[in-house]
C-alpha cells in the first residue's frame, strides 16, 4: 500500500504525555417514571443540558438513548469523576421535564414497537443502511477508549485484545430481561446488537497496512461511510489514536464501571507492551464465537475455552492468573484500587442483582425504579 488514505492517518502523540490515556463513553436510558417505560426523548433533553457539558453527550440510534463522553483522562479516578459530573447534569436535566435516567444493557420490558429512530443526520444514516432492523428493542453498551502511542501498537493490542473479549462481557453482563421475559442470558443485549452488520469479534489482522487495506475496500465501495460504521466487539480509531473495547454491557452503578474501565486500560498496556496472548490470538475464529456466545449466557459463572490449554476454564480460574500480571502495570497505571473490584464483579453479578430486584412486588417496573435510582 502505497499511501494511507486521509482517515487512515494516526496522529502524534506530543512528546512527554502519558501513554494508555482512557476516554469511557456510556450508553444510558430515559425512562418516564410511573410506567418506568423508555422515554423517547433525546431530542427534547440534550438541547436542555447546560450549555458547559452539552458537547459530551451525544444522540444514538434510538431516540430513548443518549450516549456520554467524557473527555481524555490518565487515570481511571479521574475519568469516573467527570462521568459522576455528567451523569449527574443529564439526572438533573431529566427531572426538571419529569423523566429520569437509568443504565443497564436493556430496558427489561421495552419491544421494538414502542422504539423510535432518532432524528440527527447519522440516525438517518444508520436508518437507510439498517432499514427496520434500527427499529429493534435499544441496547446499552459501555465502551472503553485507550490512547496508543502509534497504529502498530494498536493492531497488536487488538489481535491481542480479541482473546480477553469474553472475559470482559462476562464480568460486565447486566441485560437478562428482553421484552419482559427473563432470557436465561446473563447479557441479551449481545444477541440482541448481532442482528446489525460488521458486530463481534474481529479476524487477526497483523499489521496497520492490512487493517487499512480491508477497511479502506468498503469505504471505496461506499459499503459504510468511514470506520465507526465498524461495530466490532473491539475496533481501532484512527481518528483519535485509540484502540477501543465495545463488548460491554452498560453498568448500573459506577463503582463497577470504573473496575472495568481499569481492566481494560491494564489488559492495552500489558498486551501492547508484553503480549501474554499472543499465542491465543491465533485460534480459529470458532472459538472466539462459542466463547463469546457462553459469556453472554453464564456471565461471571461461565467457564471459557482456553485455546492454549485445550480444555475450558471457570472465569474466576482465569481472572485470578490474569490478575498477577495486570497488577504490576495496573500500579503504573494509578488504577490498583479500581482494578481489585473485579471481585466484587465475580461474586455479586450485575445480572443476578437484576434478576432478585425483580422478584420483588414491583416486578419490572420495580426494577428499572431501582435502576434509576442507581443512576
Amino acid at each position: 500500500m502505497s499511501a494511507l488514505p486521509a482517515w487512515a492517518a494516526w496522529p502524534t502523540r506530543p512528546s512527554g504525555t502519558a501513554a494508555y490515556t482512557i476516554g469511557v463513553e456510556e450508553e444510558v436510558m430515559l425512562v418516564s417514571p410511573g410506567g418506568w417505560n423508555l422515554a423517547q426523548a433525546s431530542d427534547e433533553i440534550l438541547p436542555r443540558l447546560p450549555p458547559d457539558v452539552r458537547d459530551q453527550f451525544h444522540p444514538e440510534t434510538h431516540a430513548a438513548a443518549v450516549e456520554i463522553a467524557t473527555g481524555v483522562h490518565v487515570r481511571v479516578a479521574d475519568a469516573i469523576a467527570e462521568l459522576r459530573r455528567l451523569r449527574d447534569a443529564l439526572r438533573i436535566t431529566c427531572e426538571q421535564q419529569e423523566l429520569a435516567v437509568a443504565s443497564a444493557g436493556t430496558h427489561p420490558f421495552a419491544v421494538w414497537r414502542e422504539t423510535a429512530v432518532g432524528r440527527g443526520v447519522r440516525q438517518a444514516e444508520v436508518y437507510g443502511s439498517m432499514r427496520e432492523l434500527a427499529r429493534r428493542e435499544p441496547t446499552f453498551a459501555l465502551h472503553v477508549h485507550v490512547g496508543m502511542p502509534d497504529p502498530e501498537a494498536a493492531i497488536r493490542a487488538l489481535d491481542r485484545l480479541r482473546v480477553h473479549l469474553p472475559m470482559l462481557l462476562a464480568l460486565s453482563a447486566n441485560s437478562p430481561f428482553w421484552q419482559g421475559r427473563d432470557t436465561g442470558l446473563a447479557s441479551a443485549r449481545t444477541p440482541l446488537f448481532q442482528a446489525f452488520p460488521r458486530v463481534g469479534v474481529p479476524r487477526r489482522f497483523g499489521s496497520y497496512a492490512e487493517w487499512v487495506d480491508t477497511v479502506d475496500l468498503l469505504v471505496r465501495c461506499e459499503a459504510f461511510p468511514d470506520p465507526t460504521y465498524l461495530w466490532w466487539d473491539v475496533r481501532v480509531q484512527p481518528r483519535i489514536g485509540t484502540i477501543e473495547i465495545r463488548i460491554m454491557d452498560a453498568q448500573s452503578d459506577l463503582a463497577r464501571t470504573a473496575t472495568l474501565v481499569a481492566l481494560v486500560q491494564s489488559l492495552a498496556k500489558l498486551e501492547s507492551e508484553q503480549g501474554w496472548a499472543e499465542e491465543a490470538s491465533w485460534a480459529p475464529p470458532e472459538l472466539w464465537e462459542e466463547n463469546r456466545f457462553l459469556a453472554a449466557r453464564d456471565g461471571a459463572a461461565v467457564s471459557l475455552i482456553a485455546a492454549t490449554l485445550r480444555r475450558r476454564v471457570p472465569l474466576a480460574d482465569r481472572v485470578e492468573d490474569l490478575l498477577g500480571h495486570l497488577r504490576p502495570h495496573a500500579v503504573e497505571l494509578g488504577c490498583l484500587e479500581e482494578l481489585e473490584g473485579v471481585g466484587e464483579l465475580l461474586a455479586d453479578p450485575a445480572a443476578e442483582r437484576q434478576l432478585r430486584i425483580a422478584r420483588r412486588p414491583a416486578r419490572l417496573p420495580g426494577l428499572v425504579q431501582a435502576l434509576a435510582e442507581a443512576f
